[in-house]
C-alpha cells in the first residue's frame, strides 16, 4: 500500500512539473536518464566482478575459515568475506543460518553481516565517484573497525 500511495506523490509532482514548465521537465528526464543508464552500467559491473569472486571461492571454504578454532581469527575472515561480497539482506540473513549450523562462530556471522552491510569495497569505485576518494577511504576504514567491535561485542553480550 505504501509503494502504490509514493508512485502516486510521484506521478503528482511529476505531472504538477509538467503543467509548470513541460520544457525544464524533458531536460530533467534526459539528464536523470543519462545518469540511470551509466549508475546502472557500473553496478552490474561490480555485480559481475563480486558473482565472478563468489563461482571462484568454494561455499566449504568460506564455512572452514568462519568457523575455526581461533575466535579472534574467525572475525577477521568473518569481516573480510563480508566487506568484498555484495548480497541482498534477503540471502545473507539464510546464508548466516546456514553458516551457523556448519560450525560458524557468532561473532564471525556478526562480522560477516555487519561488514556486508557497511563497508563497500565492492562498490569503491562507485561511491568515490560520488564522494571523493578521501571520504570513501576514511568512511570504509570505520566502517570496518565498527562492524568488528560490534561483532566483539556481541560475542560478549550473547
Amino acid at each position: 500500500m505504501t509503494t502504490i500511495i509514493l508512485i502516486a506523490v510521484a506521478a503528482g509532482f511529476f505531472l504538477w512539473s509538467l503543467i509548470k514548465s513541460r520544457k525544464k521537465t524533458k531536460e530533467s528526464l534526459k539528464i536523470a536518464k543519462g545518469l540511470f543508464i551509466s549508475t546502472a552500467i557500473q553496478i552490474v559491473g561490480v555485480l559481475a566482478l563480486v558473482s565472478l569472486f563468489l563461482a571462484i571461492i568454494p561455499p566449504e571454504l568460506i564455512k572452514k575459515v568462519m568457523g575455526g578454532a581461533n575466535e579472534a581469527v574467525s572475525v577477521l575472515w568473518g569481516s573480510l568475506i563480508g566487506t568484498v561480497t555484495i548480497i541482498p539482506a534477503f540471502i545473507a540473513f539464510p546464508l548466516s543460518k546456514q553458516l551457523m549450523e556448519a560450525g560458524a562462530a557468532l561473532t564471525a556471522i556478526a562480522a560477516f553481516l555487519t561488514t556486508l552491510t557497511m563497508v563497500g569495497f565492492a562498490t569503491f569505485p562507485i561511491e568515490k565517484e560520488y564522494f571523493g576518494t578521501k571520504f570513501t577511504i576514511y568512511r570504509n576504514l570505520f566502517s570496518f573497525f565498527a562492524a568488528i567491535f560490534v561483532a566483539l561485542l556481541m560475542g560478549v553480550m550473547l
